[in-house]
């Protein structure tokens, strides 16, 4: 017989705090804004189309709800979405 401890231990959900989607393209937007800047004062000014790259990106995501980073976030790591949660939610 297993004691009641076993029992909720292993239907207890997992205490691991996942960042939303969102959180995560955020932090990577600002990285990848950041290390441009970087480049472009230490290198070349041509570095500073990454950073426009960045903002399009951002705006994709903001008109459509999904940009590049964030179908490769969601495939590879499972990251969910707060304002656009995915369909199988919705049901």
């Amino acid at each position: 017989m297993s004691s009641p401890a076993c029992v909720s231990r292993q239907s207890a959900p997992s205490t691991v705090a996942r960042w939303p989607l969102e959180r995560v393209l955020f932090a990577l937007a600002g990285s990848v804004t950041l290390l441009s800047a970087l480049l472009a004062a230490a290198v070349s000014p041509w570095f500073l189309l990454l950073t426009a790259f960045v903002g399009v990106n951002q705006w994709l995501y903001v008109l459509v709800g999904a940009c590049p980073a964030s179908i490769v976030l969601r495939r590879v790591f499972a990251l969910r979405s707060t304002p656009y949660p995915s369909r199988e939610a919705r049901r």
